[in-house]
């Protein structure tokens, strides 16, 4: 009995850790360590001033409220993909190769809780698509 409870949790395990995101593409599941951001401070600075980030790295920022949103990549050095996603972990809209120190304003586009940023480019590797899933402890399954 033990042994089918522990197996029925470990889809739950998976994400349970808020330092672990999970795509969901046709092509397979690509896993992230991301830095949550989720107060205005944190996510006014971002990826500001970075120099590097890893392939398998990002930055999920966290409204906690869903609402429309938008960037920019002033005082960001390096390129973005900006991935705008619901509660439900539903990818609503991408933006990809964001311009660094690009003031241009980048919008979501439709009313969002979350943003992930990843390394310019990487959504297309991946081949992440709008209504793919991302997968995270702070994201609602979808019903």
């Amino acid at each position: 009995m033990l042994l089918a409870l522990l197996i029925g949790l470990a889809p739950l395990a998976a994400c349970s850790d808020d330092s672990q995101l999970i795509l969901h593409t046709a092509t397979g599941d690509y896993p992230f360590s991301v830095e949550v951001v989720d107060t205005p401070e944190k996510r006014a600075e971002g990826l500001m001033f970075r120099q590097t980030l890893a392939p398998d790295a990002g930055m999920l920022f966290d409204f906690k409220e869903v609402r429309a949103v938008s960037f920019w990549m002033r005082n960001t050095f390096i390129p973005l993909d900006m991935i705008f996603i619901a509660p439900d972990g539903t990818v609503e809209s991408i933006h990809v190769n964001a311009r660094p120190q690009d003031p241009t304003s980048i919008p979501s586009g439709v009313p969002v809780q979350f943003v992930l940023e990843i390394p310019g480019g990487r959504s297309v590797e991946i081949g992440l698509k709008t209504e793919d899933k991302a997968e995270h402890a702070r994201m609602k399954a979808a019903q």
